[in-house]
């Protein structure tokens, strides 16, 4: 495979919104070298054209997958497709770089991990929040607000034109409560530092126009064993408000910290994909009170200097990825992370169906 001097070969499958930002990230980041783009449709011609040509296009991954004989594989596809394209590259000897969700099935997740276990490849989930520093900074002070903490999250998208078809396309498999729901429910669990326990769910299918067990709006509540309590929402469609789609805060017995992005959160903004990863600014506010039941401590602003765009973001994942790949990095902890974080998600996919709590 490769060694420290060499170009990380990679078959990029998928070419629409991520993975393209994943192409362009292996077409100029130092290290990589792209093999083939990989597309049933006409995104991959789109894409090359993009990067300036020049790159062997192919409409079947297994195809591609032995033609190029790649060091690593991009995949960010649906996915119905995770689990099998995962394992099918380690098993052609392939690391692998894999959007969210792992798999659309818990079991699916853990055959993905254990075949990255048996084969000794390394598998990165795209988990694009774990690379941002206000991010970064949002779950280090949010995690001072003592205990139990409240968390309040969501992501609604006003979707039409070329997203309404991709969020149709993503409902075919999957919930928007289970395939954004496992970003912000890493989030939480990263807040914590404990176990979830329990979760409820509601949903509601708001349009014909998806199929009939699917439901296109979803809110999502979850239990831990310190006493934490998490909510998150996720809708997707034209019919969706914009009015709040973007709130993002956490409370504890010490203050409360909130995500304030002014740019990212105006109207008309829900869905755009880079806004989804904007932060801008950091509020923090102390519950600190005198005998007059006054607050002693004003509001913090904090501006981190550091506001990566959702392209840089990509960089920065894909350079963990090479990292990971060079110098042979243990990533069982991140693994189990993803499988966790899509465990409860899809347990809360569970309550909506069943109307009833689930417990982990």
């Amino acid at each position: 495979m490769t060694t420290k001097t060499d170009n990380v070969r990679v078959l990029v499958v998928g070419c629409g919104n991520m993975g393209a930002s994943h192409a362009m990230a292996y077409h100029t980041e130092e290290g990589f070298e792209i093999c083939g783009l990989v597309a049933r449709g006409s995104s991959k011609e789109k894409l090359n054209k993009r990067l300036g040509g020049g790159y062997a296009l192919f409409d079947d991954y297994e195809t591609a997958l032995k033609a190029t004989r790649p060091d690593a594989v991009c995949i960010s596809t649906y996915p119905d497709t995770h689990e099998t394209y995962a394992i099918m590259a380690m098993e052609h000897g392939c690391h692998v770089f894999i959007e969210k969700p792992l798999a659309d099935t818990l079991a699916g997740a853990r055959r993905v991990a254990e075949t990255a276990r048996r084969t000794g490849r390394k598998l990165v989930v795209g988990y694009i929040l774990r690379y941002h520093p206000s991010w970064q900074k949002f779950v280090e002070l949010g995690g001072q607000l003592g205990r139990p903490l409240v968390m309040r999250m969501n992501l609604n998208q006003q979707s039409q034109g070329h997203m309404w078809d991709v969020h149709r396309s993503l409902m075919a498999s999957l919930s928007p409560i289970v395939d954004c729901g496992v970003h912000y429910i890493d989030v939480m669990c990263q807040l914590t530092g404990s176990k979830p326990v329990q979760v409820n769910a509601i949903g509601a299918r708001l349009t014909e126009d998806i199929p009939e067990d699917n439901y296109n709006y979803g809110q999502l509540q979850i239990r831990f064993d310190d006493g934490s309590v998490g909510w998150y929402e996720a809708g997707w469609g034209p019919m969706v408000s914009e009015t709040a789609f973007f709130i993002k805060d956490v409370f504890g017995p010490k203050g409360s910290l909130s995500i304030v992005a002014k740019e990212a959160g105006r109207s008309g903004n829900s869905d755009n994909v880079a806004a989804h990863t904007q932060t801008e600014s950091l509020r923090l506010h102390h519950a600190d009170i005198d005998a007059a039941n006054r607050f002693t401590k004003p509001d913090e602003w904090i501006d981190l200097a550091d506001e990566p765009d959702h392209q840089e973001l990509c960089n920065r994942e894909q350079r963990f990825f090479l990292n990971a790949i060079r110098n042979d990095l243990d990533l069982s902890v991140q693994t189990e992370q993803a499988i966790s974080s899509l465990e409860v998600a899809l347990a809360c996919d569970e309550s909506v169906r069943s109307g009833q709590p689930v417990k982990l």
